[in-house]
């Protein structure tokens, strides 16, 4: 391989010709070989649409040249075009202020800008300009964990909600068989059910919409320790403005800065958030799975789409693949939790420095949620449907409807008819005819399902 000499404080380092990046960059590739977890490429083209906005904010205010501006633009343009994705080969697990990846960005733009323009733009004076990493990384985290929430993850809840809301409308009045403690209860109709797992969803739909509005705040202009050294007056309510102007989003200026660079507590109530929806998600799945389970020897109540064979060894049989992938993906977001429960704990004076992780598990929770919710509808919720027979015939032979007695013989006889029942093998009317509490008539009268949903 071909190498090219890069230098900067610390000395020369060698860097293969084909890579746009320079000397800082590649120490990290040399000193980091850890695991296969990247920088999201979210998080790095949020930075850079940053670096967009300062370098225009820059010459809005004579800090910088047309020229310049104009050559950074175009590099951070052809980024954000997705044109150099594989400039950005920085794992992880790096410092944990994510300095490396800022500088990583900071070259990439640097040479882009100089192999287009005669401009000889500098990564840290003219790229970095009256930034640091310390308000730049932070600023970032917001910005890509905003927009892919806005854009990626509430569009796919929504369209959740809309298949699940489809399904109740065609259940008409269809009642079955309740169950507490994963035992027979007293009957509710299929569409109360349903209206159960729909409401969950709004109800976590509406916590996120509340809560995300912490994530416009960025900590841009607090520069290294929050004082906003190198910058200059309104540096970072113009920087937000124009921000906003790129992105069509409605960011504001962290109210204190010094916050914004330790506290990662915004982050974590946000994720908090999704853990919750992830709770409700794993909640319905396992409510499917279990009412779907059988098909002959399980409940079988709800017939889920066969979507692919379900054993290399057992012809014919169909799993609940879906809520199985959906499970696994809710008890990573339940770990990406306690993850960044630790890591927000760790702002030590003016800094955290457990961002990258931060960042890469809430934007993996955003992607992860998203790709699921949108899985679990194609291949599972616009496909299932009611058996009612089984319903039917489960709900004739439950005998917690005895509890609708409990006004007419009391709970004691209640309980005597069921245990009867129970022991005999038999449903209630048979049972009855045995004891002979009360009329078959009103038994038949009292126990009609319709009168206890």
């Amino acid at each position: 391989m071909d190498y090219r000499i890069e230098k900067d404080s610390m000395g020369e380092v060698k860097v293969a010709k084909d890579k746009l990046w320079k000397a800082q960059t590649q120490r990290s590739v040399n000193n980091f070989h850890i695991g296969k977890e990247k920088m999201p490429l979210e998080l790095i083209h949020s930075i850079v649409v940053l670096k967009k906005a300062i370098a225009l904010v820059h010459c809005d205010n004579d800090k910088m040249s047309k020229e310049k501006t104009k050559s950074i633009v175009y590099a951070c343009d052809q980024i954000l075009e997705s044109k150099f994705d594989d400039q950005f080969p920085l794992s992880v697990w790096q410092t944990g202020s994510g300095t490396q990846s800022n500088m990583n960005i900071n070259e990439v733009i640097s040479s882009i800008a100089n192999m287009e323009f005669d401009t000889k733009v500098h990564p840290n004076d003219d790229v970095n300009k009256s930034q640091s990493t310390n308000d730049v990384f932070p600023s970032g985290m917001h910005i890509a964990s905003y927009i892919m929430i806005k854009d990626k993850l509430l569009p796919a809840l929504d369209r959740l909600l809309d298949s699940f809301k489809e399904f109740y409308l065609g259940l008409d009045d269809i009642i079955k068989v309740g169950r507490t403690h994963l035992q027979d209860a007293t009957p509710l109709r299929v569409n109360q059910e349903v209206s159960g797992w729909i409401y969950s969803l709004e109800k976590a739909k509406e916590q996120l919409e509340l809560n995300i509005g912490q994530l416009r705040h960025l900590a841009i202009g607090g520069s290294a320790v929050g004082t906003g050294i190198n910058t200059y007056e309104n540096f970072g309510s113009m920087v937000v403005d124009k921000l906003n102007q790129l992105t069509g989003k409605d960011f504001e200026p962290s109210a204190n800065k010094f916050y914004s660079l330790s506290s990662k507590n915004e982050m974590l109530v946000v994720h908090s958030i999704l853990n919750a929806l992830a709770m409700e998600l794993l909640r319905i799945g396992n409510d499917i799975r279990w009412l779907s389970s059988g098909p002959r020897a399980g409940i079988g109540e709800y017939i889920i789409p066969s979507n692919e064979p379900g054993s290399s060894i057992m012809p014919g049989k169909v799993n609940p693949t879906q809520v199985e992938a959906l499970s696994m993906v809710c008890a990573q977001v339940f770990g990406n939790q306690t993850s960044i429960s630790f890591a927000a704990s760790q702002g030590n004076f003016q800094l955290n420095v457990y961002m990258p992780l931060i960042a890469y598990n809430m934007l993996q929770s955003i992607e992860l949620l998203s790709d699921m919710m949108d899985s679990f509808d194609k291949n599972l919720v616009k496909g299932i449907s009611i058996d009612r027979d089984v319903i039917e015939s489960n709900l004739k032979n439950s005998l917690m409807t005895v509890t609708a007695l409990n006004p007419y013989i009391g709970y004691d006889n209640s309980a005597r008819l069921a245990k009867f029942a129970h022991e005999n093998g038999m449903n209630l009317y048979e049972a009855n005819e045995q004891l002979k509490i009360l009329a078959q008539e009103d038994l038949i009268k009292y126990l009609d399902p319709k009168k206890m949903v």
